[in-house]
């Protein structure tokens, strides 16, 4: 029984010496002097103040993609005992005393040495030489810019990361399926692809090209495995779930899983928090959670409630009147109705204050038992402070003359009868019955005589309006727009009967808790749309870029400045790295193309299994590069150089696959090959010497002379900056 002690346990264990000698330079190439500038430097002052948010858990919204990234930056914050003050309010500033420097910078760091070693298995995987898959790794060593971006708290490093390990796990798992199908390795790479390519896309949306990318290798592999006799049709079936289980299943989960962290540490309201609905605000802890809490949930007759338009486009704001009425004749000389004002106020005010109203009733309280207003009923929204009927008629607004002018309806006593009827549309019902609720339902307001929808405009008012929002009656409205819906926000069931009192009652503050009524799916699906359509205004930068530029690198960003002596850091790729990345491309597609030729002509220039490989590294390296640079033509955003290193990365892969190949292949004699070889070496010594060049701007160490620093600028397109002597 206990035979096995007799013997020795024995542990062996295969140790790549190269691959451990390229992640230690890769570490020490990105981690040296980690905290120096302790500056923030570029786009620092952006991330760092969602940073901030995370460590105050105050709720935000970043238009420029999912939230994983910055999780893992506030991460390297929270590891660091950040506290979260600091103000980051320019390029520049010295970070205080409490700013972990290090700790903030330490995981995009990593993430961009574990960029080496991972470009080394790239093209091992690919089955290329150890020599080749050596040049690919320090090729990605000793490129600059990928250097500076990694060193700084910046997401760009983390993306590039998760991409390759994606490939490199779709790789493996790919080598593993000829001979050892749904074993343990086969599914943990399977597995660990559908993970890295998920938090790729959770980092930026970049990294959806990079997924496409995989998921369209992945369909072709197993269009070929449909068509090999080998494989059963259960067979088939199983690899078919596993693949859908693996790479859409599980990175949708995941996916989900970000936001749903994200939504659970930012549950106190912010700034940020305004573009959201009504209901989104109340889930939120402080600002309109407790202006709300202890709401009534069901608009009731006499109601007093405020309406926020659901768009918030161009800002948000509350359906609004006031005592001024509609010039006579505007600018233009058309004329109006010289009805009391409507409008959309940006603020909460007094004059926000409606009394949902029946018809057929005089009273503007609430009975006893309250009477709920339900989807299609009739209703009067009488103006609390003036007491006059929201109203519409055959008048063209101000400023949309296809539109209906909307007013607080005036008897001037002049045959301009009152058409103050309005049918309440619940759109987001789930029966015709539903109860019109407090935050929760998004209503249309349908005007009884002219079928025109109430909406907002979105144009701002001249002066005699106080450039408030347009509210316009939308003719022959078909669907329902954002501008055409709204939500009561404000509600309290209206008890004084006499004017007086009403005032003072709509002049006190209200005080429903709806935060449980609101789902973590419906969060999602708002903040995930919100991302999606919320743009900033596009304005030029000094150093935004145009996609052409990148490839011949025309471009540059000054990344940080010393205040006093000449050092400073700028993204800038290593020259002889990128050109040659972009020869390799061009005599890559240039010889795809000549042997397809030959090859339709029954000419193989090179053996079957040769061309196999290097059809897969073009798929993989040339299709990285496209997928990831050629959308950027159809992208109407401020481009910066940073947004191509993802691209610059496969290309750089593309190299060592090339030159491999003219030695393989067009190198026949001993001295072609001899001679080759030294070529590659003076090639390489090359790309070694400008990384030396340019480390000064890659480290922001030693400060350079003015001299020094013309010297650097290669190409007039460079702005690299000499103080004044």
């Amino acid at each position: 029984m206990l035979g096995f002690l007799k013997e020795p346990v024995v542990v062996t264990a295969k140790i790549n010496v190269s691959l451990v000698a390229l992640t230690v330079m890769g570490l020490m190439s990105r981690l040296w002097g980690l905290c120096y500038p302790r500056a923030v430097v570029f786009d620092e002052v952006y991330y760092g103040q969602f940073v901030s948010l995370y460590m105050k858990r105050i709720f935000f919204v970043d238009d420029s993609g999912p939230p994983f990234g910055h999780m893992l930056l506030a991460l390297g914050g929270y590891l660091g005992g950040f506290d979260g003050n600091f103000l980051w309010n320019r390029i520049g500033a010295e970070y205080s005393i409490n700013v972990p420097v290090w700790s903030l910078r330490l995981l995009p760091a990593l993430a961009g040495a574990l960029c080496v070693p991972l470009a080394y298995q790239i093209l091992a995987e690919l089955h290329f030489s150890h020599c080749a898959a050596l040049g690919a790794a320090l090729l990605i060593l000793l490129e600059n810019s990928l250097i500076t971006q990694s060193r700084f708290m910046l997401l760009e490093s983390i993306l590039i990361f998760f991409i390759l390990l994606a490939v490199l796990s779709y790789l493996k798992f790919y080598n593993l399926q000829k001979h050892s199908s749904f074993s343990g390795s086969w599914w943990f790479w399977l597995l660990l692809t559908g993970v890295a390519c998920s938090c790729a896309v959770g980092v930026k949306y970049m990294g959806l090209f990079t997924y496409m990318l995989l998921l369209a290798t992945a369909g072709l592999h197993f269009w070929h495995m449909i068509g090999d006799q080998n494989f059963s049709n259960v067979s088939l079936l199983c690899h078919f779930l596993a693949r859908a289980l693996a790479l859409i299943i599980i990175p949708m989960g995941l996916y989900l899983s970000f936001f749903y962290v994200h939504l659970a540490l930012l549950y106190r309201s912010g700034p940020h928090d305004q573009i959201m609905t009504s209901a989104f605000q109340a889930s939120l802890e402080g600002g309109l959670a407790r202006i709300t809490q202890g709401q009534p949930l069901e608009v009731a007759y006499g109601s007093q409630i405020t309406l926020r338009n659901v768009l918030g486009k161009p800002m948000q704001c509350w359906l609004h009147s006031h005592t001024n009425t509609y010039p006579i004749r505007y600018e233009n000389g058309r004329g109006s109705s010289h009805q009391q004002q409507v409008t959309c106020y940006p603020f909460k005010d007094v004059n926000n204050w409606w009394i949902v109203k029946d018809p057929g009733m005089q009273q503007l309280v609430v009975s006893n038992p309250p009477r709920p207003v339900r989807h299609g009923h009739i209703v009067q929204l009488v103006h609390g402070i003036t007491t006059r009927y929201l109203n519409t008629h055959d008048v063209a607004a101000p400023l949309s003359p296809h539109s209906q002018e909307v007013s607080c309806y005036i008897d001037y006593n002049i045959s301009m009868p009152a058409q103050n009827l309005w049918r309440v549309e619940i759109v987001n019902r789930e029966s015709d019955t539903d109860v019109w609720k407090t935050i929760l339902s998004e209503v249309r307001f349908v005007h009884v005589n002219t079928s025109a929808v109430l909406k907002l405009s979105g144009a701002s008012l001249p002066e005699w309006g106080y450039r408030q929002l347009e509210v316009v009656g939308e003719k022959l409205s078909k669907g329902y727009h954002q501008s055409m819906l709204w939500n009561v926000e404000e509600h309290r069931y209206g008890k004084s009967q006499e004017q007086k009192e009403r005032e003072v009652e709509l002049h006190s503050p209200t005080q429903m808790d709806i935060s449980k009524n609101l789902s973590f799916m419906a969060k999602f699906t708002e903040l995930q749309w919100k991302i999606l359509t919320l743009k900033n205004e596009d304005t030029e930068h000094k150093y935004s870029s145009s996609a052409l530029d990148w490839i011949t690198m025309d471009t540059n960003i000054a990344y940080w400045l010393h205040p006093t002596s000449g050092a400073q850091i700028h993204l800038l790729g290593n020259v002889a790295t990128w050109a040659s990345a972009n020869a390799a491309a061009l005599l890559y597609l240039c010889l795809s193309l000549w042997y397809l030729l030959r090859r339709r002509r029954r000419i193989y220039d090179i053996p079957e299994d040769a061309w196999q490989l290097w059809m897969a590294a073009g798929g993989i390296c040339g299709g990285g590069w496209a997928v990831n640079y050629l959308p950027f033509f159809l992208m109407e955003k401020t481009l910066f150089l940073y947004h191509y290193l993802p691209a610059v990365t496969f290309q750089i892969l593309l190299i060592p696959v090339v030159l491999q190949h003219l030695s393989d292949h067009l190198c026949r004699s001993v001295l072609l090959k001899s001679m080759f070889s030294a070529l590659v070496v003076a090639w390489f010594s090359w790309v070694y010497f400008v990384y030396c060049t340019f480390s000064p701007l890659t480290y922001g160490q030693p400060a350079l002379a003015p001299a020094e620093l013309r010297a650097l600028r290669w190409k007039d397109t460079w702005n690299i900056l000499i103080r004044k002597q």
